[in-house]
């Protein structure tokens, strides 16, 4: 998994120009270019809640993008030795996403009061319907791939052409790779009086392309938006999040559309 390209995603998504957010952020634009290109390590949890601070964005979707314990989580096990040794007992019982999912739901219910809860985040299974999820596209192209997501969103009766919503995704795509690594792209554009929509690709073969961490694209999530803003962010961060979670995993064998629905709301079940 590569942070850096999906920061570089949102950074651009948002507006800000590198030397913008780098002094935002009280570091050098250096710095955030190595980042951004995968040359330096992946920044500290606080440094990352400082970015998402800045890209208007709950801090926990980068923490999870990256695999770090946010700040508070941090301290926590600090102040609480049994926690970092419940914490170890489920690393050793491998406790896969169904098994945490039931873990998270006794939680809650036998501990309700909790003192903040984390913002919510729109699921992407509630954006997906079996008609915008294709799997297995065969001998496909990003045009391909494009031209096949389009062709199932919902467009305004005056709006754009399927050919022409492709055909500007591509350009965005040429412009900056949509991939968020692990094997996953994230193709979005913004178009208004449309409504937030999302499609799902898989590949039978995947595609070699400009991936930051060199792994061939085979789950392209593409997102369709009335304009551009935090919510829209927030979705990109939160697929570069299930990306982190083994998504395209995930969808390898899946054969149905309502099972690859299933499988990326349990992935986003794990909190």
């Amino acid at each position: 998994m590569h942070l850096g390209a999906t920061l570089r995603l949102l950074r651009v998504e948002h507006g800000f120009g590198l030397r913008d957010l780098a002094r935002r952020l009280g570091v050098s634009s250096a710095y955030l270019s190595r980042v951004e290109n995968g040359l330096d390590p992946v920044p500290t949890s606080d440094r990352l809640e400082a970015i998402a601070r800045e890209l208007d964005l709950p801090p926990q979707l980068l923490m999870d993008a990256a695999h770090r314990l946010s700040p508070v989580a941090q301290r926590y096990l600090e102040h609480q030795p049994q926690a970092a040794a419940l914490l170890l007992e489920l690393a050793q019982r491998e406790l896969g996403p169904a098994e945490l999912a039931q873990l998270k739901r006794y939680v809650q219910a036998q501990f309700p009061q909790a003192r903040a809860k984390a913002e919510p985040v729109e699921p992407l299974a509630e954006r997906l319907s079996p008609r915008r999820v294709v799997l297995q596209l065969g001998g496909a192209e990003l045009h391909d791939v494009l031209e096949v997501a389009c062709a199932r969103f919902t467009r305004p009766a005056r709006g754009p052409s399927v050919r022409e919503l492709s055909s500007a995704l591509r350009e965005r795509c040429e412009q900056l790779s949509p991939s968020v690594g692990a094997g996953v792209a994230v193709p979005h554009l913004s178009v208004a009086g449309v409504e937030p929509q999302a499609a799902l690709v898989t590949l039978a073969q995947p595609l070699k392309a400009d991936a930051a961490d060199g792994e061939a694209i085979s789950t392209f999530v593409v997102l369709l938006s009335p304009e551009r803003g935090r919510a829209q962010r927030a979705r990109i961060a939160h697929v570069a999040r299930l990306a982190a979670r083994g998504l395209a995993s995930a969808l390898l064998n899946v054969r149905q559309a309502s099972s690859a629905i299933e499988r990326v709301a349990a992935l986003e079940h794990v909190r």
